[in-house]
């Protein structure tokens, strides 16, 4: 399913330059990317490897690096604003089952000292989430989307906040966006946060609920829905 359609140009990603810059050659020449996804990514920034960047205007950058070439010619994105916007698409299109007949009720909720991405109107009350970006790809087959690859205090910070709204009785959720092709399941990297992997598991324990979905991007610039609903496993 259809989630957006981009303006996307074919690319060669050369190097990381820091957190939020690339070096990707564009028809030849070298151009700096915004890079949005703090993890290390170190799957996918292979010097020479082809990606797709968006062209941008204002700022220190030329474009965005959006995703890159994965296999069966579909790309991981890895861009943190694509799959945001493909994930609010697919839950006004209706397409997640995890909240279904739900509405996006506001961004960007401060709760304590953390901000969390969504809070939900549904059916049966509030819903407040929090969105990660899973694109390490593991397993024998490759079938698993993972999250973090590398320590984060911030997402550390998230998962406490969850956990303590849901032990205050609120509804409470954490999903994951395996943004890569052909993923069908979703677990915790222990070796990138041995305490993220951690905090999952009590939130689990205190009624935080955990989904993730896939999503991966075609050649001619449509983001695709893989699947609404990975397996979990923990």
């Amino acid at each position: 399913m259809e989630l957006l359609r981009l303006n996307v140009v074919p690319c060669i990603f050369r190097k990381r330059l820091n957190r939020f810059v690339a070096l990707v050659e564009v028809d030849g020449d070298e151009r700096r990317a915004l890079v949005t996804n703090t993890g290390r990514l170190e799957e996918f920034l292979v010097p020479g490897r082809k990606a797709f960047c968006t062209p941008k205007t204002g700022g220190k950058t030329d474009f965005v690096l959006v995703a890159f070439e994965d296999f069966d010619e579909r790309g991981a994105v890895i861009d943190t604003r694509t799959q945001a916007k493909a994930f609010e698409r697919a839950v006004e299109l209706g397409l997640i089952p995890w909240l279904e007949n739900c509405r996006l009720k506001r961004k960007e909720i401060t709760v304590g000292k953390s901000r969390l991405d969504y809070l939900f109107e549904c059916p049966e009350g509030e819903v407040y989430a929090e969105m990660k970006s899973a694109v390490l790809r593991g397993g024998e087959r490759g079938e698993y989307a993972m999250y973090p690859d590398c320590p984060s205090v911030r997402g550390q910070k998230h998962i406490r906040e969850l956990i303590g709204l849901s032990k205050a009785g609120k509804r409470a959720m954490i999903f994951f966006i395996g943004a890569m092709p052909g993923v069908e399941k979703f677990r915790p990297y222990e070796m990138g946060d041995p305490e993220i992997a951690r905090l999952i598991k009590e939130a689990v324990n205190v009624g935080v609920e955990i989904h993730a979905l896939s999503i991966s991007l075609l050649p001619d610039g449509r983001v695709v829905l893989e699947r609404p609903s990975l397996e979990i496993e923990l």
